[in-house]
């Protein structure tokens, strides 16, 4: 399934930086929402993303061009709670490298929008936390245009396979928006072609002359 392109976002990354899609130009994006106080699936979840993560990451497993094209976000949908320092603790507790994967913090109805209105999230019980929590067990794999392309259960193993051969996949995939290396070149090479048969006839011509 493709999707519309998703809406920007300005927010704070675990390193205090604030980021949006545009930091994040030419990548592949696997992202997911979570809490720092989920006492449910967020750490199972974070646990399996970093699994993916270290697996992609490894470039003598598949490959140079997956290693430099992924990364992963993980949008807090406690962003009042979730503070710097929360966000650090959770980077900490699970050796996060913010190089490859950000812990997003900020304006709250900005990350509900991103849940429910761009990604078509939906709502799940938060089991007592919050029933308003948007508490998805997807990871949502989304392509350098800023298009879903696909939803997979974070806590089910053939589904982050699935996800792990997808992303592969995408990496393959040419970006219809990417500029040829042609783009705007093939007028001048014609000239150019024109001008050395023309240079090339000119040659022979003296030569035979003489």
């Amino acid at each position: 399934t493709v999707w519309h392109q998703l809406a920007n976002f300005s927010l704070q990354n675990q390193e205090g930086k604030m980021v949006s899609w545009e930091s994040l130009d030419g990548k592949i994006v696997v992202a997911d929402f979570f809490f720092t106080r989920c006492p449910t699936i967020c750490p199972s979840m974070t646990q399996n993303m970093k699994r993916l993560a270290e697996t992609l990451h490894n470039g003598s497993r598949v490959g140079d061009r997956t290693n430099k094209k992924v990364h992963f976000l993980s949008f807090s949908i406690d962003p009042e709670r979730d503070t710097l320092e929360r966000l650090r603790y959770w980077a900490q507790r699970f050796q996060i490298n913010p190089d490859t994967w950000w812990l997003l913090t900020g304006n709250k109805k900005a990350i509900y929008d991103m849940a429910l209105n761009e990604m078509k999230l939906g709502l799940i019980d938060g089991q007592s936390v919050d029933t308003n929590f948007v508490h998805s067990d997807k990871f949502v794999l989304i392509d350098v245009n800023r298009q879903v392309r696909g939803y997979y259960d974070g806590l089910d193993p053939d589904d982050l396979s699935r996800l792990q051969q997808d992303l592969i996949l995408l990496t393959m995939e040419k970006n219809p928006k990417a500029r040829s290396f042609f783009e705007g070149k093939l007028v001048i090479m014609a000239v150019s072609f024109l001008l050395a048969i023309v240079g090339v006839f000119l040659l022979l011509f003296f030569l035979r002359k003489k």
